[in-house]
């Protein structure tokens, strides 16, 4: 019989489990919110942010400063890659220098009362207090938060386009910034006033339906004035005067700019992934048009790619070699290009500026009234993409929860998501148009740019799929990419088999573990997380060497196998 990941995961299929797994089971069977980043995603998308900020408040006045480390990550661990995952989150600076700045921006305070030191995924916040009872929030980002200097002004023109351009988006005001790491501070920053009102993900809990609705309402009328914002290019917007080539930006009036894409997948900032120059040359954007948006994101998967095959290390064998990946890219660009100049994807492209990030911790409603928005905050690496780019992304307050309680003809999370699908169907058509069309138009534009992190199969997997669907699609002529033979795709068939089999590990492992996909957990369960790793890769490896005769098609058949495709470090 063979032995799925997922019944060795949960414990099924691991002969004899101790007491202590057994435990280890329950223990972690409790969800948690742990990413910022929950969209609504595909097998092989991972989220990308922390979501629990973790907070330590310090009362200046009566606690010695050494107390308080405001330059090295404590809020978690990382069950892979975590000295690198800590060590890019360190940011060396003048925490005085930027308490003294604090103090100077708030008129008729002498100082500091209290600071709450919170961090994310890619940002370290600092809530301060002064003796006058002014709150000032001071963010500074890791330097895995995107290109230097670019970064902090993409954040700040984008805030300032948003306020300026006829919308009522409420946004807390800016007191000052530097997107220069030289300066007294030591730091990119910037310092604004806290948000008004209450943090929806607090008042959420207590709200009734009809409120969660009237709040998702509010929520997309104000969203909707972003989106009918039109923009003639895609990228992200800097002031005129950002530190770009002006090749590279588009001038939209004396003050703001389109420029390069400021997200990090584009840039060499991402922890433990090398960008190499020998096949392409980097290509950021801006892009004029679609088709040079689909170049942007080819050239982003072949900068990935290193110039000489790697040593093997548990490289799973669905992940391919670099010729491949090479070969596989040149045919996608055929493939989404000519994609591109389908009438109906032309039609879902349009230049969009939408929030990176619309979930509730970026929120803030009033206290009184919450169907009342009070501001919405965290625009870091906010960019202009095909309106279609957006549409999978369903916030955390619109997605469906358990099925309703017997004699509850409805429960408020299917209120909440049929609220969404309603208001983001009238109010952002530009966006949720997309969402109803059908997803093999978009998907190969999803993942081409991520084959060497992903492994080829995946990529490989939507051509193939776009291949032999091409007529049904409606697309004209004949597609560039041609169907494998029935060997070729056999083979692919078993390499896509083991792939699956590879995330639905990473989903279980991180839903049994209770951390993120990527193995974040907070820093105060580190120690039980980290034992109760080992001793479930221990009780899977067990159930593996155990099993005599496993099935033809089962993925994993030894000890190598499960090591390859293990999430975490072990």
């Amino acid at each position: 019989m063979s032995r799925t990941v997922s019944g060795w995961i949960t414990g099924s299929l691991v002969p004899h489990p101790s007491r202590t797994q057994l435990a280890l089971f329950s223990t972690f069977s409790t969800d948690r919110q742990s990413s910022l980043h929950l969209h609504s995603r595909k097998p092989h998308e991972p989220s990308a942010h922390h979501a629990q900020f973790h907070s330590s408040e310090q009362t200046m006045g009566s606690i010695p400063a050494a107390r308080l480390d405001p330059h090295a990550y404590a809020s978690g661990r990382w069950l892979r890659r975590d000295k690198l995952e800590r060590d890019s989150r360190y940011i060396a600076f003048d925490f005085d220098a930027l308490c003294r700045r604090v103090v100077e921006l708030c008129p008729g305070a002498a100082s500091i009362t209290t600071c709450d030191k919170k961090e994310g995924g890619f940002n370290r916040v600092f809530i301060f207090t002064t003796d006058n009872t002014k709150r000032v929030v001071a963010r500074l980002p890791f330097v895995i938060a995107g290109p230097p200097k670019l970064t902090t002004n993409s954040e700040v023109a984008t805030i300032n386009i948003v306020v300026q351009t006829n919308t009522s988006i409420p946004i807390p005001k800016i007191l000052d910034w530097s997107n220069d790491a030289s300066n007294a501070i030591g730091s990119e920053y910037i310092i604004m006033e806290h948000a008004a009102g209450v943090p929806l993900h607090q008042r959420w809990p207590t709200m009734a339906g009809d409120q969660q609705v009237r709040c998702i309402d509010a929520i997309y009328q104000k969203v909707k004035e972003m989106v009918d914002v039109k923009f003639p290019a895609y990228g992200s917007l800097y002031f005129a005067d950002a530190p770009l080539d002006s090749g590279s930006k588009q001038t939209l009036n004396q003050r703001f700019c389109i420029g390069p894409h400021c997200g990090a997948i584009y840039w060499n900032c991402n922890v433990g992934e090398s960008r190499y120059y020998h096949n392409t040359k980097p290509n950021q954007g801006r892009w004029p048009d679609l088709p040079a948006y689909c170049d942007g994101l080819i050239d982003t998967g072949l900068s990935r790619v290193p110039p000489v095959e790697p040593v093997p290390h548990n490289q799973p064998r669905y992940h391919g070699s670099v010729e491949a990946h090479l070969r596989l890219l040149e045919s996608g660009r055929a493939v989404v290009k000519k994609m591109s100049k389908d009438p109906r994807i032309r039609d879902a492209a349009a230049p969009t500026l939408f929030h990176p990030d619309l979930h509730k911790r970026n929120i803030f409603v009033s206290d009184d009234d919450p169907a009342v928005i009070t501001g919405i905050i965290d625009w870091q690496s906010s960019s202009i993409e095909p309106a279609f780019w957006y549409a999978d992304d369903v916030p955390d307050f619109a997605r469906p929860g358990p099925p309703p309680l017997e004699n509850q003809l409805e429960s408020n999370s299917e209120r909440c998501a049929k609220a969404f699908d309603v208001c983001s169907q009238f109010l952002v058509p530009k966006v949720s148009g997309p969402r109803l069309m059908d997803e093999a138009l978009f998907r190969p534009f999803r993942y081409c740019h991520r084959t060497w992190k992903d492994g080829i199969v995946a990529f490989r997997h939507e051509l193939i799929e776009t291949s032999l669907r091409w007529k049904q699609l409606g697309f004209a002529g004949s597609c560039p990419f041609h169907a494998p033979t029935p060997e070729e795709l056999a083979i692919h068939q078993m390499e896509y088999r083991t792939f699956e089999a590879a995330h639905e590990l990473r989903n279980n492992l991180s839903s049994l573990l209770n951390t993120a996909s990527d193995g974040w957990t907070p820093q105060e369960d580190w120690e039980a997380t980290e034992l109760a790793h080992r001793e479930m890769f221990n009780g899977m490896l067990q159930a593996v060497l155990t099993n005599e005769s496993p099935d033809d098609d089962e993925p994993i058949k030894d000890e190598e196998d499960l090591r390859a495709i293990w999430p975490f470090d072990i």
